[in-house]
């Protein structure tokens, strides 16, 4: 029995970590996917070695499917709490709205813009570059000034150059403390 734990506890640590690993893999971070993938190996040995070693105790193959499950779960939760790297909305909306695009540039998103035809009207799209961890906050601003909008969303792999990469910390930064004044003032004026 206590081999079952033993296993059930390694899926645990092996699951988290294969999804780091193919996450790392993706993002085109190869080095640290090779880092990681060691830890993974020792762990699959481990556990896969205790299973075989008696393949009649159900106890270590029940742990084993259990873990790997409930591994899965974990790695799911991880990734979406890490949120590596950055994703891209395509926003349609029917009318031009420089204050949603305003407010999306001063909080420290790229945001291009584009006008197209649709079926029936002029339509207008805007292309949002944002962190994954940023994404919530994205969405509330869209949400706050175009309830209406169509939005469509997609990973990005790599990128180079451009306005985003220079300026992108710099007026997150700026964001940052304006929000944290505000919630002071906010404080203050509550007290």
């Amino acid at each position: 029995m206590l081999q079952a734990l033993l296993i059930f506890l390694l899926q645990l640590i092996f699951v988290p970590v294969l999804t780091m690993r193919t996450i790392l893999l993706v993002k085109n971070q190869t080095k640290s996917a090779a880092g990681v993938g060691l830890l993974e190996a020792i762990i699959y040995i481990i556990s896969l070695g205790i299973v075989f070693q008696d393949l009649s105790n159900f106890y270590n193959i029940i742990a084993y499917v259990v873990g790997f499950s409930i591994g899965l779960l974990l790695g799911g939760l991880l990734e979406k709490k890490l949120a590596i790297g950055y994703i891209t909305y395509q926003v349609n909306i029917p009318e031009r709205n420089s204050e949603l695009v305003n407010d999306l540039r001063n909080a420290g998103f790229g945001v291009t813009s584009f006008e197209g035809q649709g079926i029936n009207s002029t339509r207008y799209r805007l292309d949002i570059v944002s962190k994954r961890s940023r994404e919530e906050e994205l969405l509330e601003i869209i949400q706050e000034r175009e309830p209406a909008a169509f939005m469509m969303s997609y990973e990005i792999r790599s990128f180079k150059g451009g306005y985003l990469t220079k300026s992108m910390k710099k007026r997150q930064s700026m964001f940052n403390k304006k929000k944290i004044k505000g919630h002071a003032e906010s404080y203050t004026e509550k007290g």
